[in-house]
């Protein structure tokens, strides 16, 4: 793969989004203005599992400034109802609390919540089942897991390596529930045109892909894609919750075809997103590995349990990083769902890789223990060659360097290895690492335009989403360096299905998928119309395929490394220092490449030692549904937190030598946490989050 050269590229740039978004000026989708709006509030189940048998919405109809209520009864009907998640309002089956049932237009947010407080539902109840168990008899394989992984795997003899392996450890690990809550809640305008055998659908959405969006719900209410134009050039964060529609978007366009041609609003309430918008599912993970007396792996095995919903398939990936983390001739892998009467669950950040990599690297600190050895030499004793998994070259495995890099900043050599050995004063003190891998990922069907304007600006488009990670400054520098100008003469435009085609923001993918299909435009303008183009000159190209793609395994790398202190009488746990240092190819944007990383790495001390949704097994529903009963970590949690990464240029997954960070900064952070509580503690816990009530039982 041909290279662009970097100028701009690596440097600093201010991201061309800040005075906006300080100033207040940034546009939001539930922010956007319409003429005569209206507002929307839902209704939603009370019960687990059952029917409604009636609805009473005559008091909310009498109160004044309703503009329209809608039931499971008289909705509108949808296309398309085979998404059992969208498919809302379409018959009166409840499949699990908090599931859309209705929803109340009106003047004012005030008066839609008011009235749908006075929507009266009567309900069949039937019985639920919310509760993940490993013996559940409804445990069942299913066809492929995200990603389109492969269910199960194993290669060689993993039950006779482990019977004969000097060396075993055989632990369960376990995490919970999690929620994202990006500062911006979902929301959405939805505006429904009823033009005579042509409606048209407008929709300001926060989303993480604007053409994902209308992919998916032109369908259900039967227009071409040319009638759906989403917009969404600002989003408040997403972690993966905005990856996809949710029965919100859909609620408001049936609300919008009910409100007479106004347009409708709906921002979904902090409280509303625990049932709403996806979460990340609790797993049971079974590791057993087995070594010969030097610590050398003879077998993986990895069995994970975790539930889907009844009403839609999710199967998360959580052992696949275990197929190609690190060598052993023997290695099996498995994944097992349970349908529960619960929300459907969906990406957040790392899905598999994240709650899967915590089990992995917590099971490799254990083997370090039983085989005497340093954590750090017994993953360098075990680093494969080779993609265990494809047998494929690295296009750039260098997890060693990040190990030996983070062990000499850290001061890894002055560790005594022997844990609950090391106080000052009432707190004991340890330290821990862990490894970190993420997929290089790249997605198809991304387009790019790039027009020459009268101003001597390039307008670059493409239809790609701007999370508050900082794409639109990373595309803007790619953009200048590969037409070879300075950014002052690039102007980025995104977040339209009125531009190129893009896929969506998720997978780490998308400097590496948007910028690709830039660089080639760019490419191909230069060669068109060489660096003095005329106005008006333009050229639009879609991305090839990687040539190396199949050649490769592509993946970025990273060590985590963790001080902790507990506090001998009550548990308390503190994190002075953290520490991460990661592979992921070249650096677009120094600045913004780090805040990922940090991000990443203070979402997985969240995960650690916070983060944990709890459901109420009677009644079905998450009772953990604010930011005071959620807890996620905050700047007082850890008092020293860097992020640093190797000077290096990956040369095979894109033009611009980088790969993906937007996540490898949380996988295995929790990992390194626990082993530095066990250290500091010689007590391992194998369940999230480590709390101080663990420790002292």
């Amino acid at each position: 793969m041909t290279l662009i050269p970097a100028t701009s590229m690596g440097a600093s740039l201010t991201r061309l989004d800040g005075p906006a978004k300080v100033t207040g000026t940034a546009r939001y989708a539930f922010e956007h203005p319409v003429e005569h709006p209206t507002y929307l509030h839902p209704v939603q189940a009370t019960v687990a599992h059952g029917r409604v048998t009636a609805m009473d919405t005559s008091a909310a109809g009498r109160l004044d400034g309703v503009v329209a209520v809608l039931t499971v009864f008289d909705a509108p009907d949808l296309a398309d109802t085979s998404d059992g998640e969208l498919s809302i309002l379409q018959d009166d089956k409840v499949h699990f609390r908090g599931q859309l049932i209705g929803a109340v237009v009106a003047e004012s947010p005030e008066i839609a919540r008011e009235a749908a407080d006075l929507v009266r539902v009567d309900y069949r109840e039937e019985a639920h089942r919310t509760e993940l168990r490993v013996d559940d008899p409804r445990l069942y394989a299913p066809d492929t897991v995200n990603g389109g992984h492969p269910t199960d795997t194993e290669t060689g003899d993993v039950d006779a390596a482990l019977d004969d392996a000097a060396v075993t450890v055989d632990q369960t690990y376990t995490t919970p529930i999690e929620h994202n809550n990006p500062m911006e809640p979902h929301a959405c305008v939805a505006i429904w045109d009823e033009t005579p055998g042509r409606p048209q659908l407008t929709l300001y959405d926060s989303t993480q892909g604007v053409h994902s969006v209308r992919q998916m719900l032109a369908p259900l209410f039967g227009l071409e894609l040319e009638q759906v134009r989403v917009r969404s050039p600002h989003v408040g964060g997403g972690f993966g919750s905005k990856g996809a529609p949710h029965a919100h978007n859909v609620l408001a366009v049936l609300a919008a075809q009910r409100s007479g041609g106004r347009p409708v609003k709906f921002a979904v309430t902090r409280q509303q997103m625990f049932s709403l918008v996806g979460y990340r599912p609790p797993t049971i993970q079974r590791v057993r590995l087995g070594a010969d007396p030097d610590g050398a792996l003879t077998a993986i095995s990895h069995e994970v349990v975790e539930p889907t919903s009844a009403v839609k398939e999710y199967a998360e990936q959580t052992a696949v990083p275990s197929r190609t983390m690190y060598a052993a001739p023997n290695r099996r892998t498995s994944h097992r769902l349970v349908p529960l009467d619960v929300p459907v669950p969906n990406w957040m950040r790392a899905p598999g890789e994240c709650p899967g990599m915590f089990a992995g690297e917590v099971a490799m600190d254990e083997l370090a223990v039983a085989c005497d050895l340093d954590p750090i030499e017994v993953r360098i004793r075990n680093e494969p060659d080779v993609d265990p998994e494809s047998g494929n070259p690295w296009s750039g495995r260098h997890l060693v360097d990040c190990l030996r890099t983070g062990a000499q900043r850290f001061g890894w050599a002055e560790r005594d290895p022997t844990p609950r050995n090391r106080a000052r004063g009432q707190w004991w003190l340890g330290t821990g690492m862990a490894s970190s891998a993420y997929p290089a990922l790249s997605m198809p069907g991304n387009t790019a335009r790039i027009e020459y304007r009268a101003d001597g600006v390039y307008a670059v488009q493409i239809g790609a989403a701007d999370i508050g990670t900082g794409t639109w400054t990373a595309l803007t520098q790619v953009a200048a360096d590969a037409l070879g100008c300075d950014t002052d003469s690039v102007d980025v435009q995104i977040g339209d299905t009125d531009l190129p085609s893009a896929s969506v923001a998720g997978g780490s993918s998308g400097i590496t998928s948007w910028g690709t299909a830039i660089v080639t435009t760019a490419r191909a303008f230069r060669q068109a119309h060489g660096d003095k183009p005329s106005t008006g000159a333009h050229t639009i190209t879609e991305a090839p395929e990687n040539p190396d793609a199949d050649k490769f395994a592509m993946h970025s790398f990273g060590a985590h490394f963790v001080e902790a202190q507990v506090n001998r009488d009550t548990g308390e746990i503190r994190v002075p220092r953290m520490l991460g240092v990661f592979s992921v190819g070249r650096a677009i944007n120094a600045g913004t490449l780090r805040s990922q990383l940090i991000g990443g790495m203070t979402m997985g001390l969240s995960m650690a030692l916070h983060e944990e949704s709890v459901r109420d097994h009677r009644f079905g529903h998450v009772v953990t549904q604010d930011l005071a009963a959620y807890h996620i970590s905050a700047h007082a949690d850890v008092h020293d937190i860097e992020a640093i990464w190797l000077d290096e240029v990956d040369e095979h997954v894109n033009p611009m030598g980088s790969r993906g960070a937007g996540e490898i900064g949380i996988v295995g952070a929790a990992a390194a946490v626990a082993n530095a509580v066990y250290h500091a503690t010689g007590i391992r816990l194998r369940d999230l989050p480590i709390t101080a009530d663990r420790l002292l039982g």
